[in-house]
């Protein structure tokens, strides 16, 4: 006969991202996440077998978590990208220590290429061809200005995670949005339309809001 858990696997991987976003992966591990759930270790071994286990399951599962917060609302190429870009500062100001766990490898080794992720994410063509179009630049430019974009926001965000920098989530913001910017310039964009949008997005966050 099988054995049961009253415990589910969902149950487990909820608690155990909770834990880390609170308190750290190094803070996680089975008879931690067991005193934490008020259980015994019994239906953690049942369901990962060890802490092995467990870390991977926990990886996906913390990926799945921030794909979801960076995922665009926009269906608009331009405003989702600026989306993700807000999206991915909220991640390192509301939750470092998972920042920390997905994009600088912070204690776990199945977390990496998540940064990659995010870059082969941009490498999409229907993405790459409609902020083309709208600013009026090469493909293989427009490439050039989504990945400088993202390096500057991931190395900023690093140094602001690490303490490296002191800055507020609104510096952050507007000193990833000026790179923007510049790099769009240098690509040869229609930086006029840029500001439009970007005025465009502050109205619609503003209204948001109310």
């Amino acid at each position: 006969m099988a054995r049961k858990t009253q415990i589910s696997k969902e149950v487990i991987l909820e608690t155990a991202l909770k834990m880390l976003i609170r308190d750290g992966y190094s803070a996680v591990n089975i008879k931690t996440l067991s005193k934490e759930i008020g259980c015994s270790t019994q239906p953690l071994v049942w369901h990962f077998d060890n802490m092995e286990g467990l870390r991977k399951a926990l990886a996906e599962y913390a990926v799945s978590f921030a794909n979801k917060k960076l995922k665009p609302l926009s269906e608009n190429a331009v405003s989702g990208f600026s989306e993700i870009g807000n999206a991915y500062v909220d991640i390192a100001f509301d939750m470092p220590n998972l920042f920390k766990y997905l994009f600088l490898n912070e204690g776990s080794n199945y977390c990496m290429g998540t940064f990659e992720m995010i870059l082969s994410a941009i490498n999409n063509q229907n993405l790459i061809a409609k902020i083309a179009s709208f600013y009026s630049i090469p493909t293989y430019k427009t490439l050039d200005y989504l990945t400088n974009t993202i390096v500057y926001s991931h190395g900023l965000l690093v140094a602001i995670v690490s303490g490296t920098i002191k800055v507020d989530r609104q510096t952050a913001k507007e000193k990833v949005h000026n790179a923007c910017c510049a790099f769009l310039l240098q690509a040869g964009g229609d930086i006029k339309k840029a500001q439009k949008e970007n005025n465009s997005l502050k109205n619609e966050g503003s209204n948001n809001e109310e």
